[in-house]
């Protein structure tokens, strides 16, 4: 007996899985074979058409129907919009291609890629671009070692007790006291720890576990020697009760 679809020709359904997290959006024929239907959903969830099980729920996430017999039609079922058909494949594990530990990998040699006339490293020594400038790299590199010695010598300028404001491009002005000048472990250069008279700032003084020096959470911050400027800065309050 011929089996007619008396309903529109296409459905779109919602695909979840054993085998991941994500949900997909589908569009199928109501004309196709479950047998078919599992073939293309064994390239959208990773699951083997041959173990996979197949059920429909609703968009209130109730059961309606298992989709059997690989030679019946999708549109024999009660498939709606939006609803959602779940693939079960008991011989697969959740996440289990997006493990890539156990994945041989292949690395091509150092001596046979700088053969290789079409590989980026290629592109950028044809064209001088990058580290392959010499040029630009020398120039990079004394402009670094500058900055380095600017940095430096403004340090020297700055000494542990001494009021400061600080101006960081962004950020709003910032007043407090010096308690740290000098090398720091969580980056390269000179850095200046300041107190600052207000909540402005990012930590108590201590990063990654290592103290710096002593403030209250969120009145302490590192900034660049450039950024901090010593002086007689009085706290702001003070300030405009002087101007009263």
């Amino acid at each position: 007996m011929e089996v007619q679809v008396n309903t529109a020709p296409l459905v779109n359904v919602r695909v979840t899985s054993n085998v991941n997290n994500f949900t997909a959006e589908k569009r199928f024929d109501r004309a196709l074979t479950i047998g078919d239907l599992k073939g293309r959903l064994e390239l959208v969830t990773g699951g083997s058409a041959e173990n996979m099980t197949l059920e429909v729920f609703d968009e209130q996430e109730r059961p309606v129907c298992s989709l059997v017999g690989d030679e019946a039609l999708l549109g024999s079922f009660y498939v709606e919009e939006n609803y959602r058909i779940h693939v079960t494949d008991k011989t697969r594990k959740l996440g289990e291609f997006d493990d890539t530990s156990n994945v041989e990998k292949y690395e091509l040699p150092e001596d046979e890629y700088n053969k290789r006339n079409d590989s980026v490293r290629s592109f950028l020594l044809k064209n001088k671009l990058g580290k392959y400038n010499e040029e630009e790299m020398k120039k990079r590199e004394e402009e670094k070692e500058k900055q380095e010695k600017e940095e430096e010598e403004k340090a020297k300028t700055i000494s542990v007790g001494s009021r400061c404001e600080v101006r960081v491009q962004g950020e709003p002005t910032r007043r407090g006291e010096v308690m740290f000048v000098g090398k720091v472990h969580f980056k390269p250069g000179t850095w200046v720890g300041v107190r600052y008279d207000e909540p402005l700032g990012k930590n108590n003084g201590s990063i990654g576990g290592k103290r710096y020096f002593e403030c209250a959470p969120k009145y302490g911050g590192f900034t660049r020697p450039a950024c901090c400027e010593v002086g007689d800065f009085l706290p702001y309050d003070e300030e405009e009760e002087d101007e009263i």
